[in-house]
């Protein structure tokens, strides 16, 4: 026991040193456009660094994970099997939620696919998350004080690129519970010296006073909060648009790849609007970020931190590696934290990736029209399959429609599986319209109910959009 404590700890502490290595403690940016001048690295820079990380976290998480542990001995590898992208690629296979939720269940409440133990958490803990559990357990992960270090800097470099600068003030509106979202990105505003208004606790019309009075320059919540915060304001006779706020940052959800969505915020608010993305697994800070030029082109797009993290695509069914520009779902190794360097984790939402370099200056690679669906996600109707955002392109393409809208899933009496999507207008006649749009996009035959305007309850937080009251008998 000794032996392998011993080689535990050995590898832990060269993980660590990896990391220092490459770890920058700046709360001012090196330049007006860039944070860090790893946003500039040339792409053989950024493979030299992964292939480093590679091969010092492997073993570190043979020694100090049983979860990974177990798995390597199943594939029948040694950790000097892995010591490279290529080999990462090419020997092992992706990570699923449904993994970690059998590890958590037999080894409540934390499982084993962590690296931060008791003795971890009793000297340098820092806080606790857990995933939503939407897709069944939730996912508990303890990260530490030199985690929270490495997300400072990677959540500096997003929010300086989408162009937070020194005089913002930002209004965080959360919860504050136990998602990592909100908590990233408060610590981060402090490690950049930027105020901040606390908003957690408080209704809509308390936070259009605390906007009204204080003028912040930042909001930092959810797109759906967004909207319904825009709508309170006006029911109060205010004007978003005409406010202090300049720059929204959101997660949580997905927003700038759903065609109306963006453009929807953007409008109400007269604010630029931008991605923060990531997932509790293996990108707890911002793993995806908007550049000045995410909108510029034909679609919008993200930009993902190479230098932290291995970025890839793989087929839904297969899970091979898809080609550059081809659709497919996201994958990540999260090479920059003590607690949770997960290797090839499906993170499961659909994008293309492009190497080509950004007019930004930015040579990380791109996520083209950002994120468009989580694999969970997926609702299969009558053998016909879509997602729920492709219903929401097709509600904000109708000119009136409100911004809540619902999709109930049901089984009618003969037995078949029926959908009816509930929208908000002052036009019965825009349901037809509505049903056409998401015939085109969905190639399918549902229900559209039109309620009048603000009859549908409002999303403060996170949207719940998908109501599935099927028969699963």
């Amino acid at each position: 026991m000794t032996h392998l404590s011993n080689r535990a700890e050995s590898t832990r502490r060269h993980w660590m040193e990896v990391l220092e290595r490459y770890h920058e403690d700046r709360s001012e940016p090196v330049s007006d456009q860039y944070w860090s001048d790893k946003d500039t690295w040339s792409r053989e820079r950024i493979r030299s660094v992964q292939d480093k990380k590679i091969a010092a976290v492997v073993p570190f998480l043979y020694e100090n994970s049983a979860f990974y542990r177990r798995r390597f001995d199943r594939l029948g590898l040694a950790p000097t099997d892995i010591v490279s992208v290529d080999d990462l690629v090419a020997r092992w296979p992706v990570v699923d939620k449904t993994e970690m939720m059998a590890d958590v269940t037999a080894n409540p409440p934390y499982g084993t696919y962590t690296t931060c133990g008791e003795a971890e958490w009793a000297d340098r803990g820092w806080m606790l998350f857990s995933s939503s559990g939407s897709t069944g357990v939730p996912r508990v992960f303890r990260y530490t004080h030199f985690d929270r270090k490495l997300w400072e800097q990677a959540n500096a470099r997003a929010l300086h690129s989408g162009g937070l600068r020194r005089g913002d003030s930002a209004f965080p509106m959360v919860g504050f519970g136990p998602h990592v979202f909100a908590w990233g990105v408060q610590y981060t505003l402090a490690k950049m010296t930027m105020p901040v208004i606390p908003g957690g606790g408080m209704d809509g019309k308390a936070r259009a006073g605390i906007i009204e009075r204080f003028r912040p320059t930042v909001l930092v919540c959810t797109p759906s909060y967004a909207l319904y915060l825009g709508r309170v304001m006006q029911e109060m006779g205010q004007d978003p648009a005409k406010t202090s706020v300049r720059t929204i940052v959101t997660g949580g959800e997905p927003f700038s790849g759903v065609k109306g969505t963006l453009e929807r915020i953007q409008d109400l608010w007269g604010a630029k609007t931008l991605e923060f993305y990531g997932c509790t697994e293996a990108s707890p800070h911002c793993g995806g970020y908007s550049c000045p030029e995410y909108q510029a082109g034909d679609e919008p797009y993200i930009h993902l931190m190479e230098d932290i993290q291995v970025w890839e695509t793989v087929d839904p069914d297969s899970l091979a590696p898809v080609a550059e520009n081809e659709r497919g779902l996201t994958v990540c190794t999260n090479l920059t934290s003590e607690s949770s360097p997960q290797l090839r984790f499906l993170v499961g939402d659909y994008t293309r990736l492009s190497l080509e370099p950004c007019s930004c200056g930015r040579n990380h690679v791109r996520a083209m029209g950002c994120m468009t669906g989580r694999a969970d996600d997926l609702v299969n109707l009558r053998g016909i399959k879509f997602f729920p955002v492709q219903v929401e392109e097709a509600v904000r393409a109708v000119p009136g429609t409100g911004d809540e809208f619902q999709i109930r899933l049901g089984t009618d009496d003969a037995g078949l599986d029926v959908m009816t999507v509930l929208v908000e207008h002052t036009e019965t006649s825009a349901g037809e319209r509505v049903a056409d749009e998401i015939r085109s996009r969905c190639e399918i035959r549902c229900a559209v109910e039109v309620l009048a305007p603000d009859t549908l309850p409002k999303t403060e937080m996170k949207a719940k959009r998908v109501f599935d009251e099927r028969d699963k008998g």
